[in-house]
C-alpha cells in the first residue's frame, strides 16, 4: 500500500448483522411495536369479521325463533292437542315471541351499521346491549325449552302424534336459537372487553 491509501483508510470495527425474526424477516419498527398500518389493518379486518359473525349468529337465531314461534302458535288440534292449555307450552311461545323480536331488532340494527357505516348508539351502550341482551335471551331460550321438555316427553309415552311432535319441534327449534344467541353472546363479550375506555 502506498501512503496515499493510508491517509484514506479508515479501520472501523465489524457491524452485526441486523436482528431477524422467527420467519427470517428483518422487524421494522412499525411491526416490532405492533402499531403499525398492517396492525391497524389486521384489526379492522378482524372487527368487520365479528360485525358479520354477530349478525350471522343473530339472523340464524332469528330464523329459529321465528319457526319455533310458527310452530308452537298453529299447534291447535282440538281438544288436549291445544297448545295453550299447557302453561308450559304457552311459555315456549311467549319467549320465542321475545326472542324473534329481539333478534329481528338487532339483526336490522346490525345491517344499518354495517351498510351506512353509522352507529345508532354510542359504541359502548352498543357493547353493553349486545352483550346483556344475548345473554338474557339465551337464558330465557334454555329456560322456556327446558320447562317443556318433560311435559313433552311425557305426552309422547302416552300417544305419539302431530301435536307432540310439533311441540318437540318448536323446543329444539328454541335449543338452536339458544346456541346461536350463545355464540353471539360470546362475540359481544370479546367486543365489550376489548373495546377501548373511553
Amino acid at each position: 500500500m502506498s501512503n496515499s491509501d493510508d491517509k484514506n483508510y479508515v479501520a472501523s470495527a465489524p457491524v452485526a448483522p441486523p436482528a431477524m425474526d422467527v420467519e427470517g424477516q428483518t422487524p421494522t419498527p412499525e411491526t416490532a411495536s405492533g402499531f403499525g398500518v398492517s396492525a391497524i389493518t389486521r384489526r379492522w379486518k378482524r372487527e368487520d369479521f365479528l360485525k358479520r359473525g354477530s349478525l350471522a349468529l343473530r339472523g340464524v337465531a332469528l330464523l329459529f325463533s321465528l319457526i319455533a314461534f310458527i310452530t308452537m302458535a298453529s299447534n291447535k288440534h282440538g281438544d288436549w292437542k291445544d297448545f295453550d292449555k299447557y302453561e308450559e307450552f304457552r311459555y315456549v311461545l311467549a319467549i320465542a315471541v321475545l326472542s324473534t323480536l329481539y333478534t329481528g331488532g338487532q339483526a336490522l340494527r346490525h345491517v344499518h351499521e354495517i351498510s351506512t357505516s353509522k352507529q345508532l348508539l354510542q359504541p359502548r351502550t352498543s357493547a353493553l346491549l349486545d352483550f346483556f341482551g344475548d345473554q338474557i335471551v339465551a337464558y330465557l331460550l334454555i329456560s322456556a325449552a327446558s320447562a317443556a321438555v318433560p311435559m313433552t316427553n311425557r305426552m309422547r309415552e302416552g300417544a305419539d302424534n302431530i301435536f307432540t311432535d310439533s311441540c318437540a319441534a318448536s323446543i329444539s327449534m328454541e335449543f338452536l336459537a339458544f346456541t346461536a344467541l350463545a355464540l353471539s353472546a360470546l362475540i359481544s363479550g370479546y367486543k365489550l372487553t376489548t373495546q377501548s375506555q373511553i
